[in-house]
């Protein structure tokens, strides 16, 4: 699958505008940007925004955020997301991207990979 540069846009600009809903404890506007099958799997914007609280806390409360490159993970675009936690710990986020039936984008899932070292902060 070759992205456009407005594919990649998009991309980022939902992963921003995610992270931005967790830092207000938005759990409606962070579902949304989630797929469906992700919305189906939580229920509800509660729920979701509970698990990552509690499963994610640097997607939750990123104290710096880097976007790296775009790659495919299971058939599907990835952006790889440097986080800085709140201890100064790094960890790559990928994220899982879907094309919807209206050829807009949503998240479809994010894995952590932890990247070794902590910075001094």
């Amino acid at each position: 699958m070759s992205l456009t540069s407005s594919d990649r846009n998009t991309i980022r600009f939902l992963i921003e505008s995610q992270l931005q809903a967790f830092q207000h404890n938005d759990a409606e506007a962070s579902f949304s940007l989630a797929s469906p099958s992700i919305q189906e799997q939580f229920g509800t914007p509660e729920v979701f925004l509970a698990m990552v609280k509690t499963a994610y806390p640097s997607v939750y409360r990123p104290r710096s955020v880097v976007f790296e490159d775009m790659t495919m993970v299971q058939g599907l675009p990835a952006q790889k997301v440097m986080l800085m936690s709140a201890e100064g710990e790094l960890v790559r986020a990928v994220y899982l991207m879907q094309q919807q039936r209206d050829q807009t984008w949503r998240i479809h899932g994010c894995f952590l990979i932890p990247v070794g070292g902590k910075t001094m902060g």
